[in-house]
């Protein structure tokens, strides 16, 4: 669905739900192992203060990734986010299911991608976004480019945008 710029202020500051991938969005994309075989990923304390701002202004954030971490689990539980699939190929059933058990439909939702697999998500909710970095083709898809990459801030970017359209201080743009 592609939406005007007048109507993604209005779907912006309807938004009940924020659904973010998290390789190559709340992560720069790269994956480090330690010799034990253990996985490590860097999260941007922006993006976190962002999506607790959000949180607060009575946006729910989830997450639906295609790996699983144990520290994608305990970077959500500091963050106190219970919405939480891993391990998740196919993307768009599991997004019906959040929308159905949160009460919210597909205009009043959020999906942020990076790649090819994020793209039948991006494309069944109200807005989508797509980090500075992500492929062409998920770009192009996308309502919304931010201009941060991902681990990089731009998670913090749509938080705002957010919080901005719905006029929640600090975020208020001056008139």
């Amino acid at each position: 669905m592609r939406v005007t710029d007048v109507s993604k202020q209005e779907i912006l500051r309807s938004l009940k739900l924020l659904l973010l991938d998290v390789d190559g969005v709340l992560t720069d994309g790269r994956i480090t192992y330690g010799e034990n075989g253990a996985e490590y990923k860097t999260f941007n304390v922006k993006d976190g203060l962002g999506i607790r701002l959000l949180q607060e202004g009575g946006v729910s954030v989830g997450i639906i990734t295609g790996r699983s971490s144990k520290a994608v689990t305990m970077r959500c539980a500091d963050l106190g986010i219970t919405i939480l699939h891993q391990g998740i190929k196919e993307k768009t059933a599991v997004l019906n299911e959040v929308l159905a058990s949160e009460a919210v439909s597909p205009i009043e939702s959020a999906f942020v991608g990076d790649d090819l697999v994020d793209i039948p998500a991006m494309k069944q909710v109200g807005i989508s976004f797509a980090v500075a970095d992500a492929t062409d083709q998920c770009k192009r898809e996308a309502d919304i480019v931010v201009s941060k990459r991902g681990g990089d801030g731009a998670v913090r970017e749509v938080c705002e945008m957010i919080l901005a359209a719905k006029r929640i201080h600090p975020f208020v743009e001056k008139e």
